[in-house]
């Protein structure tokens, strides 16, 4: 028996991204900014590695780069050797955000736990929001490894 339609897995996780578009308002960061500063954080990137992780094109990440740029958030780089190829790094400035961000995004998420959720069900919450994020981890970790042989595309 299939869950009823509002129970739907999609829709509660389509659900769920606007409170997290919520939170990040009150930082004013869109929600492709914040997937951004979260993928630089982990490192320095070509246009091309974001409009993969974004799942977008290179001229939409363009966009939302020159509003963190625009902001003193990411910096880009010319490469010496290829002037084509940009490279985009997170700011210090950049970092104190994305630290602003997770905090209104976790102080969104646990609001609405503390009024909709009993004890066990805000635990039960964050625990699997912690198990999609290993599975979504171990997803990218799959595509990168086909992609660096050359087998398959990343999704």
């Amino acid at each position: 028996m299939s869950p009823e339609p509002s129970a739907q897995p999609g829709r509660v996780a389509a659900r769920l991204a606007r409170h997290v578009e919520v939170g990040l308002s009150r930082v004013d960061l869109s929600l492709p900014q914040y997937r951004i500063l979260m993928f630089l954080a982990d490192g320095d990137a070509q246009a091309s590695a974001l409009a993969d992780y974004l799942a977008v094109s290179r001229p939409s990440v363009t966009a939302v780069v020159d509003g963190l740029a625009g902001r003193g958030l990411v910096e880009r780089q010319h490469d010496l050797h290829d002037r084509r190829r940009v490279g985009h790094t997170i700011t210090p400035a950049g970092r104190l955000v994305l630290g602003e961000a997770d905090t209104a995004v976790n102080d969104r998420l646990n609001e609405i736990l503390e009024q909709g959720a009993t004890p066990e069900d805000r635990v039960a919450a964050f625990g699997e929001l912690a198990a999609w994020r290993r599975a979504i981890d171990g997803y990218r970790a799959v595509r990168q490894a086909e992609k660096l042989a050359g087998s398959g595309t990343p999704r």
